[in-house]
């Protein structure tokens, strides 16, 4: 079992601590009062059937490899939902999962996933890649959001584009929630394989270029985007709202495909419609599958 990344792991369990209200926790109010949020260590520890010597020096990033029923203890202790329980997992080195981590240099979309993105001609779709990575779009996705694919290959990620790309910003009516989804997102994936150069870069480029970004990064949450809304203002047909689902693959976990819908009979449909009318459909793509 691999070494804990000592100081990722302290910042996260502090946090993590903190945002957890004794009440949601089932204790019961003991008159004193807090001089900080959240729950105590010595709470914590008793949560997780666990001595208070022991999490504070695993909060203290000491070296120590809890076993798996610790972290399952200390995830239902803190709360954690099933990213928290994830990341946890990440941090620790524990992860067991297959696939999890090995990255390719190159990512592919296989073939048949560009037909069936082609395919969907009145619903946009894309797919997206590790470090938020975009693969793959189809007409309606690049009417929708922007044509990832006439950008430059290192700018092709989904959090580049929504924190830095000014466009994105007058898209987006609530781009403050997706903004954040996206870096918590992203802090999910990094953590899969910190010691990703390209993942380094961007971070490190994102925090450079991005107040938001360093605030965001530095509260240390993470996110798994399984389903949702946005809400656009859209420069060609108005306000919409759109409604998303994720698809993981179970033979490559690392991509996803989004797909984005709107209600029947509103106003968002209509909106989408038009849009798919004056998007001219694309002559069918072939791909390189070397």
């Amino acid at each position: 079992m691999a070494v804990p990344r000592n100081h990722e792991l302290a910042d996260f369990l502090r946090r993590a601590r903190a945002a957890r209200e004794p009440g949601d926790a089932g204790l019961p109010a003991d008159g004193r009062v807090r001089r900080v949020p959240g729950l105590r260590r010595e709470e914590v520890a008793l949560l997780a059937g666990v001595s208070t010597d022991y999490y504070t020096r695993l909060e203290q990033g000491r070296r120590i490899v809890p076993s798996r029923q610790v972290l399952d203890a200390l995830a239902r202790a803190l709360g954690l939902d099933d990213a928290g329980r994830t990341h946890l997992d990440d941090l620790i080195g524990a992860s067991t999962r297959p696939g999890r981590r090995s990255r390719g240099a190159v990512q592919r979309v296989r073939p048949g996933l560009y037909q069936l993105l082609d395919g969907l001609d009145s619903q946009p779709a894309l797919v997206l890649g590790h470090r938020t990575d975009v693969l793959a779009t189809n007409r309606m996705a690049r009417a929708l959001f922007a044509d990832f694919d006439a950008m430059p290959p290192r700018e092709r990620n989904y959090a580049r584009w929504m924190l830095l790309s000014p466009e994105a910003r007058n898209l987006f009516a609530d781009w403050e929630q997706q903004a954040r989804s996206a870096v918590e997102s992203l802090r999910l994936d990094v953590g899969t394989t910190p010691d990703d150069p390209l993942a380094q870069q961007l971070v490190g480029e994102l925090s450079l270029a991005s107040p938001e970004f360093r605030h965001w990064w530095s509260e240390h949450q993470v996110h798994r985007r399984t389903h949702g809304s946005k809400h656009l203002n859209h420069p060609v047909v108005g306000e919409l709202t759109v409604d998303f689902e994720s698809l993981t693959f179970p033979d490559d976990p690392n991509q996803t495909l989004f797909l984005y819908s709107t209600a029947p009979d509103s106003s968002s449909r209509e909106a989408m419609n038009l849009l798919a009318s004056w998007v001219q459909p694309a002559p069918r793509r072939t791909h390189d599958t070397g």
